[in-house]
């Protein structure tokens, strides 16, 4: 019984780590309608860029992680208003045609500067730490990740229901047309809305940096877990988008207790049965336009 408790925790800590990462390409496709292929690989960018500041600088883990997301932030917002804005409108295959292209374009780029060597940011005994709880035993980082994306999703939440700038980035969902209207340029308004997509990424793929290896060729795999939390959870949720990554991270937790090679498997059946069953997700938010 014990056992199974702890690959249940286990399963709802790692859904943290995929709804963090879910959150960014919920954002995207849920203000710009853009499906951003290249979330993935920005997450693992952002990954390198903190293993870059860690190797020049030697700071610690955390404030490397810290310079990594406003770099990142910038980045994005730099690619969505001289890049993607030119393909944002009614027809979602040209954004999606360009990411894919950015896609490759990431990798081969962190292929050429970090090498395909997996890598890893060291945060030293953290990684090992576990607190017991009764019956089982929770893993102390896990357990922080799922803190910190408790936390992110509830500081966005907070940024669209009682900011004004929330409040422009919902009106610019609803329309960007009205909006241009009142004054308020969208394609500044959709270049801070990927900023902050990227930055949770990078944020996500720090954590993964920290909790495992990561290469260059990682994205298109991170990509396919933040595309199943999505829809699991249902598209325009944030907090759906959570509760998707944490059944995806229970299924693969018991795929892989189930059998070693099921992990991953597990998954993507329960994606798929989620799909069948319920293809608008478990808390669908957004409206037909």
């Amino acid at each position: 019984m014990s056992q199974w408790m702890n690959v249940l925790i286990e399963g709802i800590l790692l859904g943290g780590l995929y709804g963090l990462l879910a959150l960014g390409l919920s954002l995207s496709f849920g203000i710009m309608r853009i499906v951003n292929i290249a979330h993935g690989d920005f997450a693992i960018a952002g990954a390198f860029v903190a293993l870059a500041v860690a190797a020049r600088t030697q700071w610690n883990p955390w404030l490397c992680a810290a310079t990594a997301v406003p770099l990142m932030m910038a980045a994005g917002y730099v690619l969505q208003r001289w890049v993607l804005n030119r393909t944002v409108g009614h027809d979602l295959l040209p954004p999606l045609l360009v990411t894919f292209g950015m896609s490759i374009i990431v990798q081969n780029l962190l292929l050429q500067l970090f090498s395909a060597d997996p890598q890893t940011l060291d945060i030293g005994a953290l990684s090992t730490q576990s607190i017991h709880a009764g019956v089982a035993d929770i893993g102390a980082f896990p357990l922080l990740t799922l803190a910190v994306a408790v936390g992110v999703l509830a500081g966005v939440q907070k940024l669209f229901t009682s900011t004004s700038l929330g409040r422009v980035l919902r009106a610019t969902s609803d329309d960007r047309d009205v909006v241009a209207l009142v004054g308020l340029d969208a394609k500044h308004v959709y270049g801070v809305a990927m900023a902050l997509s990227i930055g949770i990424a990078t944020i996500a793929g720090v954590f993964l940096a920290m909790r495992a290896n990561v290469s260059p060729s990682d994205g298109p795999m991170r990509l396919i877990y933040a595309f199943e939390a999505v829809i699991i959870g249902g598209l325009g949720s944030l907090w759906g988008t959570l509760a998707g990554g944490m059944v995806l991270g229970v299924a693969q937790s018991v795929g892989l207790k189930l059998n070693p090679g099921w992990g991953i498997l597990a998954g993507h059946l329960v994606f798929l049965g989620a799909l069948a069953v319920r293809p608008s997700g478990l808390f669908p938010r957004t409206r037909d336009r």
